[in-house]
């Protein structure tokens, strides 16, 4: 790439007890082919040696950079203060226990430069805690908009990356959840739309206990962005929410069954 071709990707990352993991996630950053890239990781007032790790690598590559909260506050604010410390033209979202694969940024903006485009995503495989890969990939379509997006979140965080320039500064929603969903919702709401990478560049970490449990929550979460977020009324929320039911359903069975091929 040339010069003017490789701008800076500022990496959002924020970080809540991930001593398990927050090492193999910062070096699947420092291992990208794209070297143009600073990680900004705020740490949300862990208890365990998370900051400990993560100024141990910050001292050994000043791409590398810790910042904490006074009060543990979620993620939204965690992400927010990492954007707003970041100087990069791009930023990409990635998670304290998600993965990249190395070259993943250089793909992803040379796919952003070519189309011209201000919103991205790939696809990604998801892993159990361990590490252990599962025969689950995420799919990722030609582009998304508002509406597509309102039926069924397709983008997962740990692969988008937004051009900053394009877009304009936005801060995530302060929900302690969906807060990165309602961020693509106002992104596209705004008439970009977002542009799937049909290639397997992350792996993502499923580390919930109870999956009932989350899936419950989650619809609970799904509809208070509908009707509280977004401001849907009654007959769009549930045609949206419908849509979301159904298509969770499908990818869950999907899901189940191709573990059990594996297995």
């Amino acid at each position: 790439m040339k010069e003017r071709k490789t701008p800076l990707i500022s990496v959002i990352t924020p970080a809540y007890n991930a001593e398990n993991f927050i090492h193999e996630t910062i070096e699947s950053v420092l291992t990208q082919t794209y070297p143009n890239w600073e990680m900004i990781i705020v740490d949300d007032c862990s208890k365990d040696r998370t900051r400990e790790i993560v100024k141990k690598y910050e001292e050994k590559d000043s791409r590398i950079k810790l910042f904490q909260l006074e009060t543990n506050s979620g993620s939204a604010v965690a992400r927010n203060t990492a954007m707003k410390n970041a100087n990069g033209k791009y930023i990409a979202f990635l998670d304290s226990d998600d993965l990249w694969y190395p070259e993943k940024l250089e793909k992803q903006l040379q796919f952003m430069q070519e189309k011209h485009i201000a919103f991205s995503f790939t696809k990604y495989i998801r892993m159990e805690e361990d590490g252990t890969l599962r025969n689950a990939i995420s799919k990722a379509p030609a582009s998304v908009g508002y509406h597509d997006l309102m039926k069924h979140c397709v983008i997962g965080c740990l692969t988008v990356m937004v051009d900053r320039e394009e877009i304009g500064p936005l801060e995530m929603v302060n929900i302690r959840t969906r807060q990165d969903y309602v961020y693509w919702l106002t992104i596209t709401k705004m008439g970009y739309r977002a542009y799937g990478l049909s290639e397997v560049l992350a792996k993502y970490r499923s580390v919930d206990n109870s999956i009932s449990s989350n899936k419950l929550k989650a619809a609970k979460r799904q509809w208070y962005v509908y009707r509280v977020i977004e401001k849907q009324n009654l007959i769009k929320s549930i045609y949206y929410f419908a849509h979301y039911a159904v298509i969770g359903l499908k990818n869950s069975i999907k899901y189940r069954m191709a573990d059990r091929k594996e297995a």
